[in-house]
């Protein structure tokens, strides 16, 4: 099995506001950049879309080392999305689960690959945040 090692940022000018993401792959000494943007969402949102993105461009299945800034995807990947299933996709509040259709694609693209997270930080974290920003400011 390939290892992938990514970095996601998701940013966001107001919540909901127009909003940006970004991702960095890396195999071996091989390199891809992904961005996109959305207006009138949120940062959750965001960092949602910059790990289905990568995901979405591995074609065969790899052990996946994500960096994030935030715990958000860890704890929604491996902690909370079992409870969710559960509950039939309703917060412990009994409200459904914000952005639950990103989620399902996650889950669903994810099951292929071993993912792994740690927490981001460094130049490759900063440079996904500020890939971030610039797709964000081009909406």
């Amino acid at each position: 099995m390939k290892t992938v090692e990514i970095y996601v940022g998701g940013v966001c000018h107001g919540n909901p506001g127009d909003g940006g993401w970004a991702a960095i792959l890396r195999m071996g000494r091989h390199e891809k950049v992904l961005s996109g943007a959305e207006a009138r969402t949120t940062l959750n949102r965001m960092e949602l879309q910059a790990l289905t993105g990568v995901l979405r461009v591995l074609i065969e299945p790899c052990a996946v080392s994500v960096h994030a800034s935030s715990r958000f995807l860890a704890d929604g990947f491996a902690r909370w999305s079992g409870l969710w299933t559960a509950r039939g996709w309703s917060s412990i509040s009994t409200r459904p689960v914000h952005n639950a259709e990103l989620w399902h694609g996650l889950i669903g693209r994810a099951q292929t690959h071993v993912l792994t997270f740690a927490r981001g930080d460094g130049p490759e974290m900063a440079r996904a945040l500020d890939l971030a920003r610039e797709a964000a400011g081009a909406r």
